[in-house]
């Protein structure tokens, strides 16, 4: 099977990047050809701040390359991961013309709200939800706090959903969970077309001994993820645990205070994937404090491959990926009463701690093993072919 894979490159690397690349390096190990056309935002610095509202909502340049390469060479699929800011969905249109299957990667909300988050003044916001023109993006200066770039995005998702791109030029789309799926047919996507294929942990890290006797954190210091919350429960702890914070971000100055203020909380900085699995593999136990609906939960994935509960907020997917009770706890979202209430339940419970440590490796090995995802992925590739020459 011969792909074309688009995306954007991010200027700071996430969890996002980590798994489109994953998807990428396994389809190649299993002998499957594929192409590759990526922008690097870097670029963005060159462009005026009318090129590139112009480029958001159709780029020629991305148009052309992509014709070109469905020119020259036959493809089976053309698989979009993510085409903001400089690739735009003309792309779509491209393989459409080609008459190539197009699969999109749903890997954040930016087709529903303009920061992609639906987050805004540090908590959930649904107001662009189902909107034709989600105005009140362009209002709140939801996108990179300017209303002149949010104005930019705006116009793009309402030039591309009065074009009908994407119920015409999309075949399937690919929800990282059931919750996103839903979030996506709630603004107006077709359930018919939304398909659910989680993120996977490859290669496989292989488990940990829960020995370390800390907890962990790894993410983005920001406030959407929760590190408030996370920080005002360490602080409310019966028995301080040590937490371990791995991660860098807006947040790093009230983080850096939390480790002046508490002894029991050391900052490590980003570090690379390595140290991270070994670090999680010797946690007593993940936390996930986010605030905001993930998509999926990259990081609580990659605790499960390792053995490590997670105990995470009951919002969006993360609420979804642990199984309070087998594979972790829940927690009430932005609540660090309640995070505390359930940090001190699990440190006196450990023989349910050791429990919960073979129910996660067990939930890994069951659903997010690069064998499971691959045949996931290969079976989408061949019904989307099926239905697009239908």
């Amino acid at each position: 099977m011969k792909v074309l894979s688009i995306h954007n490159s991010y200027q700071i690397r996430g969890g996002e990047d980590e798994s489109r690349e994953s998807e990428e390096r396994l389809l190649r190990e299993m002998g499957h050809d594929v192409d590759v056309y990526e922008e690097d935002n870097d670029r963005i610095a060159t462009l005026s701040n009318t090129q590139m509202a112009l480029r958001t909502i159709w780029s020629t340049e991305a148009h052309e390359i992509v014709k070109q390469r469905l020119s020259n060479a036959t493809y089976d699929v053309v698989h979009v991961q993510n085409f903001f800011p400089l690739i735009s969905p003309s792309v779509h249109h491209a393989a459409q013309a080609a008459g190539v299957p197009v699969i999109q990667t749903l890997r954040n909300y930016r087709l529903l709200c303009p920061n992609a988050l639906f987050f805004r003044d540090g908590q959930v916001c649904e107001d662009c939800l189902g909107k034709s023109i989600p105005y009140p993006g362009v209002l709140h200066g939801c996108y990179r706090e300017s209303r002149t770039a949010s104005a930019a995005v705006v116009a793009m998702l309402t030039v591309h959903r009065t074009m009908s791109t994407w119920t015409n030029a999309v075949d399937r789309f690919i929800a990282l969970t059931e919750f996103a799926r839903q979030k996506f047919i709630e603004g107006g996507f077709p359930a018919e077309k939304i398909v659910v294929k989680p993120n996977f942990v490859h290669p496989d890290p292989g488990i940990g001994t829960g020995t370390g006797g800390y907890a962990l954190y790894v993410g983005r210091l920001s406030v959407e993820k929760g590190l408030d919350t996370l920080l005002a429960a360490w602080e409310r702890l019966d028995q301080p645990i040590p937490l371990k914070i791995i991660g860098d971000g807006p947040l790093a100055e009230q983080v850096i205070e939390a480790t002046q203020r508490m002894s029991s909380v050391e900052w490590l900085g980003r570090k690379p994937m390595s140290e991270v699995h070994a670090l999680m593999g010797e946690a007593m136990f993940l936390v996930f404090p986010s605030k905001w609906y993930e998509t999926f939960g990259r990081v609580a994935v990659e605790a499960f491959a390792k053995g490590t509960p997670v105990v995470a907020a009951n919002i969006g997917a993360i609420a979804e990926l642990v199984d309070a009770g087998r594979t972790g706890l829940l927690f009430h979202p932005s609540d660090p009463d309640n995070l505390a209430a359930q940090v001190n339940w699990l440190l006196s419970h450990p023989t349910t701690l050791a429990q919960m440590r073979q129910q996660t490796r067990t939930e890994f090995e069951a659903k997010y093993t690069a064998e499971r995802n691959y045949k996931r992925l290969i079976e989408i590739y061949k019904q989307t072919q099926f239905a697009h020459s239908s």
